[in-house]
């Protein structure tokens, strides 16, 4: 896919299905590129969605077939937002940053990366009640291949990375601040007291889907 010269190929990468629930669409939305008035188009489209299909395949599908909603609160970032961002003091990391996971088409191998910071519906209420953001730290380290977790204080937003060699790591701007988890470390917590923290979420990948009607499956 050639990068969009039109409104009408913008709204064709829109379309654009990166996994069973998400859309390229919900990725391409800023606040910056809105007001500020610049666009937040892939360089390479063929890139980005092979990286943001990745993502959603192993981390947002998984987390939405068990906590149901999953809202991106901030996705792809083109490289030239993500500087103008960066240079006007606007949360966005440096475009040669390694961590920096909005920039979905840059790098091959194993040095792509793709994410977005994300809130989960179902949990941020709870935490708005005191529930402990590592409750949900942990889950996803016990249950998903992520490579980065990082949270921030409003509704326990997160930064979740994908990148094909996963780095592993837990970092957070909420109480404990800092790095929870480094590079190739073991939780502090074992395995049972990580369990006890999140005895009472659903069942993986627990969350009921309706049907495809016989008919429209596809199947004789």
């Amino acid at each position: 896919m050639r990068k969009p010269a039109s409104m009408w190929s913008l709204e064709t990468l829109g379309r654009v299905r990166l996994s069973k629930y998400f859309f390229m669409r919900e990725f391409l939305y800023s606040e910056i590129s809105n007001f500020h008035e610049r666009a937040n188009i892939p360089e390479n489209p063929d890139l980005a969605i092979e990286v943001g299909r990745a993502f959603c395949t192993s981390l947002l599908d998984p987390l939405h077939e068990t906590f149901g909603c999953v809202t991106v609160r901030s996705g792809y970032r083109s490289p030239p937002l993500n500087s103008y961002g960066n240079e006007n003091k606007l949360n966005c990391a440096r475009n040669d940053y390694p961590g920096e996971c909005h920039i979905w088409d840059r790098g091959q191998g194993d040095w792509r990366i793709g994410g977005a910071t994300i809130v989960i519906p179902w949990f941020a209420d709870q935490y708005a009640q005191g529930r402990d953001w590592r409750d949900l730290a942990y889950w996803i380290h016990d249950h998903l291949p992520y490579s980065e977790q990082w949270y921030f204080p409003k509704l326990a937003a997160f930064n979740l990375t994908w990148e094909p060699q996963p780095r592993r790591t837990i970092s957070s701007y909420i109480a404990p601040r800092g790095k929870l988890l480094a590079a190739g470390a073991e939780p502090v917590e074992t395995l049972t007291n990580r369990q006890k923290r999140y005895a009472d979420f659903p069942p993986f990948k627990g969350v009921a889907q309706p049907a495809i009607p016989d008919p429209w499956t596809g199947e004789s």
